[in-house]
């Protein structure tokens, strides 16, 4: 039977931070067995909880009681114990804990609460699959690796909120229901018993909102917001998500930039002792694109993309000459020292992967020999290629692949195959912090299934002045006043400066395809609020749970997360979402449809 605290039991500190200097002192201690190991004539408990272990010992020397309680303790007993701190002895101690020179003699102790075995060991290592630790979520985040990412977490919020309230920003709330607009997720919809037949919508973030609390003068605007998206899940991706959200009249882009270069500067040093060089780079959209065929390229290692399409201008092989033909492009990586590596059979695995994100297929030269072997070699002289490998500087125990097609299929395709080649050729760079902005965004882009114009971003952007012309010329030239800041090939922020004359805002909505009646429905509070004086001012949203994931060295958002949810949107643990009572659904007047399978 379970025993109770009285207020005489008082936790003088927590397991982990018992050093040598409390030898000889009476002490409270409080947590969870991790272990308990019976020696005959010696017990001894692994005592838990969120700092760390202390080693609890009863012997001989022992109340007869107090040991046969502890012979009785299994794991994850929650248990009260008092004694005296005492140096484990020559031979015992145990360099790996950093309470492993002392334990605690137990005079007393107590069984808070008992507990049956656990279907997995709470330990270091993970040795479960992932669904059975999330089905048992509570006890897979005693793990001491996850308990210090949701510390990091923790202090990354703190470091988040002293930072910004240092530099004269209010943290003000938005509401979690609101009106739904367009900003490039599914909404997550929320029924009004009220209002039969209208629906709220979960916030994909606090846009509209942080825009007005600046036209009501808020001047500095910063929040812990939680937004929610439904799409579909990756590692760097949850359905809802916290971001340190955050607005500014008056700023200029560097402004906002640095801002937060300080903010990530300080939560570094602060948390992780790494120094950030500030400025960071700066590096626009188009060279991202060129260069590393991404708009969040991963700086920490080389292998650019080159653009060859020059040097087989004249080439009779039909890809390439097929390509150039249709206004596409011919460009190549180059792995170094890879030929070993990179046999034909792993060249035809990333051929295979290159397939399956659009391309028709990839070409190489791979130069393990004395003479490169090259699979397109039989449309080439002997010049042609000699040109080609001066081209792409490429030397003996090198590896060049080649995508030839319109530029939005070779780009992506080739980034994505540098950064397969960068994990296979071990090129990545552990405890290296590469930090830049991209900038200069298109403010559009083509949306081949509804065969119009859709904003990159979000469509109260402002464009850059010089691009005012093109608007409605030549959607595609339009450049936008955005920033991405990237780390280490993940995006961590995204903002803009905002469009503040709504004469340009409606201009903008029609230039994306929006009637005057579209434009009245889903905008026309905030055209209305543009009316009564906007102040310039413009902000950006951080992705905290992505910045906590870096910082932790996790691979996944669900490692940095105390609940999360897994690829398909649900809960393991509390197994969310779940049908609705009908009851609830006919109050809200809803009828639920199944779907045509559900019904076979």
């Amino acid at each position: 039977m379970a025993e109770f605290l009285t207020e005489n039991d008082k936790r003088t500190k927590y397991c982990g931070e018992f050093t040598a200097a409390d030898i000889g002192k009476e002490v409270c201690v409080m947590g969870w067995c991790q272990r308990q190991r019976d020696l005959g004539a010696l017990i001894f408990i692994d005592l838990r909880d969120r700092t760390g272990i202390v080693q609890l010992a009863f012997d001989s020397e022992s109340d007869r009681g107090i040991f046969d309680k502890a012979f009785g303790v299994r794991a994850e007993y929650v248990l009260c114990a008092k004694g005296v701190v005492r140096h484990r002895g020559e031979g015992a101690v145990n360099v790996n804990m950093k309470t492993g020179e002392v334990e605690i003699f137990v005079k007393e102790l107590k069984i808070l609460s008992a507990a049956q075995t656990p279907p997995f060991e709470v330990s270091d290592t993970r040795k479960v699959k992932d669904e059975t630790a999330l089905r048992y979520r509570y006890l897979d985040l005693k793990r001491p690796e996850l308990q210090k990412n949701i510390r990091i977490r923790h202090e990354l919020a703190k470091v988040a909120r002293q930072y910004y309230y240092e530099n004269g920003f209010y943290e003000i709330e938005t509401p979690m229901m609101i009106k739904s607009t367009p900003e490039g997720a599914r909404d997550y919809l929320v029924p009004s018993r009220i209002h039969k037949g209208c629906f709220y919508a979960l916030p994909q973030s606090p846009q509209i909102y942080k825009q007005l609390l600046m036209l009501a003068g808020f001047d500095r605007y910063i929040q812990l917001a939680r937004c929610f998206r439904d799409e579909d899940l990756r590692a760097d991706r949850q359905p809802e998500f916290t971001q340190i959200d955050l607005e500014m009249s008056f700023a200029t882009q560097e402004d906002i930039m640095k801002m937060n270069e300080g903010f990530i500067a300080r939560a570094f040093k602060e948390i992780l002792g790494v120094d950030v060089q500030l400025p960071m780079r700066r590096m626009t959209y188009a060279d991202a694109m060129n260069f590393y065929g991404s708009d969040k390229p991963d700086t920490r290692y080389g292998m650019l993309i080159k653009d060859l399409s020059e040097t087989v201008a004249s080439s009779a092989f039909p890809v390439f000459a097929s390509a150039l033909a249709e206004g596409g492009s011919v460009r190549a990586i180059v792995a170094e020292n890879a030929a070993a590596v990179l046999t034909r059979k792993e060249i035809d695995k990333l051929v295979e992967h290159a397939k399956g994100i659009g391309a028709k297929g990839l070409a190489y030269i791979r130069w393990q020999d004395d003479q490169p072997n090259c699979s397109f070699a039989k449309f080439l002289s002997e010049e042609e290629l000699a040109s080609l490998i001066a081209a792409l500087g490429m030397k003996k125990g090198d590896v060049a692949l080649f995508c030839a097609d319109k530029n939005k299929v070779v780009l992506p395709v080739l980034g994505a195959v540098r950064t397969i080649l960068a994990r296979k050729l071990n090129l990545i760079a552990e405890g290296r912090y590469d930090f830049l902005w991209i900038t200069e965004f298109p403010f559009f882009e083509w949306n081949e299934e509804t065969a119009h114009w859709d904003a990159m971003h979000h469509p109260f952007t402002m464009p850059l002045e010089e691009c005012l012309p093109y608007l409605e010329s030549d959607p595609g030239k339009v450049r936008a006043r955005c920033y991405d800041m990237v780390l280490n090939g993940t995006e961590l922020l995204s903002g803009s400066i905002r469009i503040t004359d709504w004469q340009l805002q409606e201009k903008m909505f029609k230039a994306l395809g929006l009637t005057e009646e579209d434009i009245e429905r889903k905008f026309g509070f905030l055209v209305e609020a543009y009316k009564y004086g906007a102040p310039p001012h413009g902000g950006s949203g951080m992705g905290l749970d992505r910045l906590a994931m870096i910082m932790c060295g996790a691979d996944n958002l669900r490692d940095v997360i105390a609940f999360p949810k897994v690829q398909n949107a649900s809960e393991l643990m509390s197994q969310c979402p779940s049908p609705a009572d009908p009851a609830d659904l006919a109050v809200l007047g809803i009828a639920v449809i199944p779907d045509a399978k559900d019904g076979e």
